[in-house]
């Protein structure tokens, strides 16, 4: 017991996306071609509208399959998601800084994950995580100091 105590602050927490949003990118794609069948037809720019804006949720929605894990964390460093699918390890001594980026820009507030790292600036929305960014935050910092100071 005293084991799997001790050993629970170290596992990967990995945060993914939730499973609603490649449903919905799918949805989405399908309904842009059902529309363009009930009222444009004849109209071969619609078509390719249509056929273009589906191919590009789709691709999304691939996107979030392949790799639904965009962030994940542990006593070594972290683990992000570049590019379409291509996983990049961070060690702990590769990051600057973690923080909540908070804007508020048209009467919406949008708060994200940031990762400050030597090679580039990781961002992770609400969406990406499908957690509270100050949730994830809180245990990307306690991991941090953890990997910081292995005797605490």
């Amino acid at each position: 017991m005293m084991g799997t105590m001790s050993s629970q602050p170290w596992s990967p927490q990995p945060w993914r996306i939730k499973p609603v949003l490649p449903v919905t990118k799918l949805l989405g794609a399908v309904a842009v071609l059902v529309l363009v069948l009930a009222f444009g037809r004849d109209d071969a720019v619609e078509w390719f509208l249509a056929a273009a804006l589906s191919a590009g949720l789709t691709g999304w929605a691939v996107r979030d399959l392949i790799a639904p894990i965009r962030l994940a964390a542990d006593a070594e460093g972290v683990t992000v998601i570049i590019g379409y699918a291509r996983r990049h390890r961070l060690p702990w001594g590769q990051i600057a800084a973690v923080r909540l980026d908070h804007r508020d820009r048209l009467g919406v507030t949008n708060e994200m994950v940031e990762i400050d790292a030597d090679d580039g600036l990781y961002l992770f929305s609400m969406h990406d995580l499908g957690a509270e960014p100050r949730a994830v935050l809180a245990v990307l910092e306690q991991l941090h100091a953890q990997a910081s100071h292995p005797s605490a």
